[in-house]
């Protein structure tokens, strides 16, 4: 089976956390004993129902609170397809866990109040989706119960989304539900409630969304992780390169170039943790042996001659400020980490930063604090090797960490 790997995002109160747990529960992906403990600890808040919502939220001011505060993750399967959730807070103030949620995530659940329709934080979330390259989206329509059950309303919402996010450059599908999470409506099951909505429930898409062209099976490119030189009568001569594949397909006998030394070179072997593979291609986490003896080492980039990546030390990239403390200032200093790879860097230019809610650029105010949207202008103390955040959000992301207390300050997507 694949796996589909998936965020939720959306307002403060829009039933985030309650849609998992619910879809969750109806599917039978939770035990027993979690069941019941979620019913205890419901009867002891007070509750009048079992709140699903618990089955996410498990930090204490979470549950006092009744927000999500940190990105939760949730594993479930079905028949025909493998699931990773990624519950992410709504608040403002919780951008950057909701950025960083939602970074892997081939698809995202966009959730709407259908008594409040859309509002900064949809168009927000909508907007951080677009720029992670998240190519679906599920705009669901919650708590339709409290609107009675309106189409109209439904309608209204919808066209107001969709008039949004045309102005978007990267979502290609939006597929709308509407739904009540805390009764079941249209999760997994269909609603009765609604007989004028025709199309799949919340589950069904999920199952049979296509996800494929999501990945980059083109370029290939292997960042090395490590070198495994086992100290053994069995492997003695083994060396190894360690990492997990970024893009593109190996395969025993391809010709290979290192980067940055530019030596070129024959794969081998491939091997996995069980066996010797036919091939490796993203994600896999494999180990390649070569045919010839190179130096190589932690931050060097195995990729197919014929196609390189990108190289330099000037980057263009959109980045989500993290930090609480500190302020993004030109000229600053900072750790860039990409791939396996670490330099030094800074900002030699601060272009603009973005207002979320009419996507204009404010080129006015460069001073990014705390979940600030942007584009800057890097240079790095040593050559990169990457390809655009477009292409693969992998060689394409890197995050600055301060030097001086090793917080990670920023998060980037190169342009």
């Amino acid at each position: 089976m694949d796996l589909l790997r998936f965020s939720t995002c959306g307002s403060v109160d829009d039933g985030k956390s309650t849609l998992i747990g619910r879809l969750l529960y109806d599917s039978k992906s939770i035990f027993e004993d979690q069941l019941a403990a979620v019913e205890v600890a419901s009867q002891r808040r007070g509750h009048v129902e079992v709140d699903l919502a618990l089955l996410t939220d498990g930090l204490k001011a979470e549950r006092e609170q009744g927000i999500t505060i940190d990105v939760a993750y949730r594993y479930f399967a079905t028949p025909r397809r493998k699931f990773i959730i990624a519950d992410t807070p709504g608040h403002i103030q919780y951008t950057r866990n909701m950025v960083t949620g939602a970074s892997t995530a081939q698809l995202a659940i966009l959730l709407v109040d259908a008594r409040q329709g859309v509002i900064e934080q949809t168009r927000r979330h909508a907007f951080i989706a677009n720029l992670l390259r998240i190519q679906h989206v599920v705009l669901a329509v919650n708590k339709m119960d409290l609107v009675d059950w309106s189409e109209e309303k439904y309608n209204e919402i919808v066209a107001d989304f969709r008039t949004f996010a045309s102005r978007l450059d990267n979502i290609v599908e939006v597929t709308a539900i509407p739904m009540a999470a805390r009764h079941g409506d249209n999760v997994v099951d269909k609603s009765a409630h609604m007989p004028w909505y025709q199309g799949p429930t919340l589950l069904y898409h999920l199952e049979n969304v296509y996800i494929g062209a999501a990945d980059n099976h083109v370029d290939a490119r292997f960042p090395v992780q490590w070198v495994i030189r086992p100290q053994s009568d069995q492997w003695h001569d083994f060396r190894g390169y360690a990492g997990r594949v970024a893009g593109g397909v190996f395969k025993p006998g391809d010709e290979v170039q290192v980067l940055p030394s530019g030596f070129s070179t024959k794969v081998k072997t491939i091997h996995s943790y069980e066996s010797e593979l036919t091939e490796a291609f993203a994600p896999l986490s494999v180990t390649l042996t070569l045919e010839d003896d190179i130096d190589i080492s932690r931050g060097d980039m195995l990729v197919k001659k014929n196609n390189p990546p990108r190289s330099g030390q000037d980057l263009e990239a959109m980045i989500c400020w993290f930090s609480s403390e500190k302020k993004l200032i030109p000229r600053g200093k900072y750790i860039l980490r990409h791939t396996t790879r670490e330099v030094q860097a800074f900002v030699s230019e601060v272009k603009y930063k973005v207002n979320i809610n009419t996507l204009h650029k404010v080129e006015d105010d460069r001073e990014f604090t705390m979940n600030d949207i942007g584009r800057i202008s890097i240079r790095t103390s040593a050559p990169l090797f990457f390809d655009d955040y477009r292409r693969n959000r992998i060689t394409g992301s890197f995050i600055l960490i301060e030097p001086q207390t090793n917080e990670t300050v920023a998060a980037g997507m190169i342009q």
